[in-house]
């Protein structure tokens, strides 16, 4: 059965499970939300299964998940499902992205899936470390081969409830949502940086640029 995957990945965490998912699934297509940010219209896939996986921005999908779940035409599709990749809580972006396809076209996800990740935002907690990231990545590994087998199945599997998810995405996701295109301006570079121009390889979106040797941000 043909399937196509839409992903978003900030920090490689949900590259590594859209990869392991299509892998595990075969005939898989992988397509990178970012690459359709400026495209107009509706997306319509003409896959049988069609999947969105992407990480937790504040307890919410990150906006340019949120913009692409509501252009998403689903009418071909037999099987939808999505995972989300998290460092603690954020089964509530499931339901936020039910929320819009309902919107959309009177559809919710037919599987809804969250995968613990390491955590890597510092401000919200400390980076874990090596040894225990491992027992998290080991635990997602095989987390996501069971997913696969319930994907390949067509099993209905509902998102979760957590009423602090449900909570913290109240509090901080409207903010954020709406101002993170500005926080670019409190970035900032130190004498530490060393030019080797990573960052501006790995934006998803291509929001750093290399001005004299130093990462510039691009207001997107």
């Amino acid at each position: 059965m043909k399937t196509t995957i839409y992903y978003f990945t900030g920090t490689v965490n949900s590259l590594a499970a859209a990869k392991k998912i299509a892998a595990l699934l075969g005939d898989c297509e992988l397509v990178p939300i970012a690459s359709l940010k400026n495209k107009r219209g509706d997306i319509t896939p003409t896959a049988d299964r069609v999947g969105i996986i992407c990480p937790v921005y504040d307890a919410g999908l990150p906006r340019i998940v949120a913009d692409c779940s509501g252009r998403l035409n689903l009418s071909r599709a037999g099987y939808t499902f999505a995972i989300v990749t998290l460092g603690r809580i954020g089964v509530s972006a499931l339901h936020q992205m039910n929320g819009i396809l309902f919107n959309k076209q009177s559809k919710r996800l037919d599987a809804a899936f969250a995968v613990p990740m390491p955590g890597n935002f510092p401000p919200v907690g400390k980076i874990a470390s090596v040894e225990k990231q491992e027992t998290i990545l080991k635990a997602a590994d095989a987390r996501l081969t069971e997913i696969a087998g319930l994907i390949d199945l067509g099993i209905a599997v509902p998102p979760g409830f957590s009423l602090v998810s449900a909570l913290m995405k109240c509090i901080t996701y409207g903010s954020v949502s709406r101002n993170g295109h500005g926080m670019y301006t409190q970035f900032s570079v130190s004498d530490t940086c060393t030019s080797c121009g990573t960052c501006a390889k790995v934006c998803p979106v291509g929001n750093i640029t290399l001005v004299n040797k130093q990462p510039s941000w691009q207001h997107h």
